[in-house]
């Protein structure tokens, strides 16, 4: 195995093992109805997939626009694309059959980009020798860049699944409003950090922090919606046997 090879497979183990403790990690909110191995994985891996189809529209986007739309557009298109994954590969399966299970899936989905994205972010230091600022840079991103993820398309996944019981048309409502949040919150992100440095990176990562905790709030509410439509089939069912 040549140097870039061995660099990459290092790398990409970089992105990938971080990746799957935080999957771990939130795959526990939903661990009285656990989703189907096979499921998560698909969503993991078409995740991941994202990443090749959004480089070289990232690229395009480098040379069609200045550095004053550029970060919005790149955002744009990675939640768009992880969004438009899940649409067409997940959130229409029969396992997906409760409110959580689209935090869920969208969150995996974040997390497989993030591991191919970290990986390659990993890679550019390591190739050129410089391991500690590999190891830096994977660091900040477990902590900042991955959860940031994690916030934007569970961001998308809270409203839709805020509105699993509702008509159709509100669903689509819902998921647009929450891909339009995702957008906000990713380039916010990403506009201060790059000018970030010592506290105010800090600021950023507590920024991002402060979302995850709201997402853990809206799981619980979520729970909730989840209980109370079962209870209300459940009474319903003893009414009609009465």
């Amino acid at each position: 195995m040549d140097v870039n090879s061995t660099s990459f497979a290092i790398a990409f183990l970089g992105g990938l093992v971080p990746a799957l403790f935080w999957l771990w990690f939130w795959l526990r909110e939903d661990k009285e109805r656990p989703e189907p191995y096979s499921l998560i994985a698909l969503a993991f891996i078409s995740g991941m997939l994202v990443v090749p189809i959004a480089l070289p529209l990232q690229k395009w986007a480098l040379e069609m626009y200045t550095d004053q739309y550029l970060i919005l557009i790149w955002v744009i298109i990675e939640e768009v694309l992880k969004y438009a994954v899940a649409l067409l590969i997940i959130l229409w399966h029969k396992a997906v059959d409760e409110p959580i299970d689209l935090i869920i899936y969208m969150i995996t989905i974040a997390l497989g980009f993030s591991a191919l994205e970290n990986g390659l972010f990993m890679f550019n230091p390591l190739i050129a020798g410089d391991v500690a600022n590999s190891v830096i840079t994977g660091f900040f991103r477990f902590l900042g860049a991955t959860l940031l993820h994690v916030l934007a398309s569970g961001t998308v996944g809270a409203f839709l699944a805020l509105t699993f019981y509702k008509h159709n048309f509100l669903k689509l409502l819902s998921g647009t409003i929450g891909l339009f949040i995702a957008i906000v919150l990713h380039a916010l992100f990403n506009f201060f950090i790059m000018d970030a440095s010592g506290e105010t990176i800090l600021g950023v990562f507590l920024f991002v922090w402060m979302g995850i905790i709201v997402l853990f709030i809206v799981f619980e509410k979520v729970k909730l919606i989840e209980a109370s439509h079962l209870s209300g089939r459940s009474t319903k069912g003893n009414s009609q046997q009465s």
